[in-house]
C-alpha cells in the first residue's frame, strides 16, 4: 500500500464537514476509512495513545515494545500501519527510532465526528466539546 503524505491526508480530511452536516465524498470516505482502520486495532490504538502521551510528545520504540506481550516484529508492523496512515512519523537516532504523532491530523479526523452546533453553519467545534487529546510541541 502506498502511503500518502501528511499534506495530502490533511487536504482530504481537512476539507470534510462534520458527518452530521454533509455527506462525505467517495474519496473522503476512502481516506478516512483508511485512517480509522489503522486506529481500529486495539494494539495500534494503544500505541498511538502511548506515543501521544509520552513525555516530550515522542516515544522511542524501546519504550513501546516492553509494554506489550508481543514480538518486536509485530510491534514494528503495527507502527508501520500507523505511519502509512499518516498518524505518526518516525525518526531514526542511532539504533533507535523515535515516534511522534501528527496532532493536526488527529484534530482534523476528530472534527469530522463532531456535529456542528444547530445555529453554527461553520462546522467549528462548539465550546465545551473536545476532540482527541493532542500533544503539545
Amino acid at each position: 500500500m502506498r502511503s500518502r503524505s501528511l499534506a495530502q491526508l490533511a487536504e482530504v480530511v481537512g476539507c470534510c464537514s462534520p458527518l452530521a452536516r454533509q455527506p462525505l465524498s467517495a474519496d473522503q470516505s476512502v481516506e478516512l476509512a483508511r485512517v480509522f482502520k489503522a486506529m481500529g486495532d486495539p494494539v495500534r490504538l494503544r500505541l498511538l495513545s502511548l506515543i501521544a502521551s509520552h513525555a516530550g510528545g515522542e516515544a522511542c520504540v524501546c519504550d513501546l515494545t516492553d509494554v506489550f506481550d508481543l514480538s518486536g516484529p509485530t510491534i514494528s508492523h503495527h507502527l508501520k500501519v500507523l505511519r502509512e496512515a499518516g498518524l505518526i512519523t518516525g525518526e531514526r537516532r542511532g539504533t533507535w527510532i523515535y515516534y511522534r504523532v501528527h496532532p493536526e491530523l488527529l484534530a482534523q479526523v476528530s472534527a469530522v465526528l463532531v456535529p456542528a452546533a444547530p445555529d453554527d453553519p461553520s462546522g467549528i467545534i462548539p465550546d465545551g466539546i473536545t476532540s482527541l487529546p493532542v500533544v503539545d510541541r
